[in-house]
């Protein structure tokens, strides 16, 4: 009999499978008729404008929060004026890409799985079928294209929110002249650093967090109890897929630009 993690093997083989011809199938729907432009405006609304108060918040913090912490590490050194150097390179380079992803996708990957997973349990994506649309057209291109696109915009308001957040802490609680502050964000930023680390990386994840939870809400079966458990492993694979896509895409990022 086979044993347990050959079976483990095969299943994940079975989805990566999936995955794949998921992507490819929406790729082509991207590039060819029919084009559904209301639905892709419509994804752009839910996904950009409903997801900008929890990014908002989230860079705002984390930059109070690192601001407050790197200060009494600087003091050690006696280097407190270039705290905006710091804070600005951790928010454009990891700290602003990668947050606004993981708020993403518990906001929007829990959502879209969620959704797909009801309209496949009560039989609405056989139902759209039967009337000669493309689900993967209808569904997945709209919300692939979205996500793509509103990821790096989330991410530059939240970057620019995160120091902003920090240029507060930094003159308030640290009295660091405000100059001062944005000069040194200034000096501690190149341009392959917002070009590079800054915007490839939301777009990946972008595309990572929509793909995962279109394809998760797809294949998902049993009832009410199925689309739960669709929407608890479309936010954990996500998650852990952002992280991981992360280190990779720093090390070739260091490799290509530095």
């Amino acid at each position: 009999m086979p044993s347990f993690v050959e079976n483990w093997l095969k299943s994940a083989a079975l989805e990566v499978q999936e995955y794949v011809r998921l992507v490819v199938a929406a790729m082509r729907g991207v590039v060819s008729r029919p084009i559904y432009r209301h639905d892709i405006i419509e994804q752009l609304d839910v996904i950009g404008s409903g997801s900008l108060t929890v990014v908002l918040l989230t860079g705002l913090f984390t930059g109070m929060a690192i601001t407050a912490q790197s200060g009494l590490t600087l003091d050690q050194f006696g280097a407190r004026a270039v705290v905006g150097r710091l804070v600005g390179a951790s928010m454009i380079k990891e700290l602003g890409p990668v947050l606004t992803a993981l708020m993403l996708t518990g906001r929007i990957g829990s959502g879209i799985a969620a959704e797909l997973g009801s309209m496949m349990v009560t039989d609405q994506i056989n139902a759209l079928r039967a009337l000669g649309t493309d689900p993967i057209r209808k569904l997945v291109v709209p919300r692939m294209i979205a996500g793509f696109l509103m990821t790096p915009v989330l991410t530059v308001i939240s970057d620019f929110v995160g120091i902003t957040g920090g240029w507060i802490v930094s003159r308030f609680q640290l009295q660091v002249n405000t100059g001062l502050y944005w000069s040194s964000v200034r000096d501690g930023l190149y341009l392959q650093d917002v070009y590079g680390m800054g915007l490839v990386k939301p777009f990946v994840f972008g595309f990572i967090i929509v793909t995962v939870a279109c394809h998760v809400g797809m294949r998902t079966s049993g009832g009410t109890a199925g689309v739960g458990k669709a929407t608890t492993v479309a936010v954990v694979a996500s998650s852990v897929l952002v992280i991981a896509a992360d280190f990779f895409l720093n090390q070739i990022l260091l490799t290509l630009l530095y």
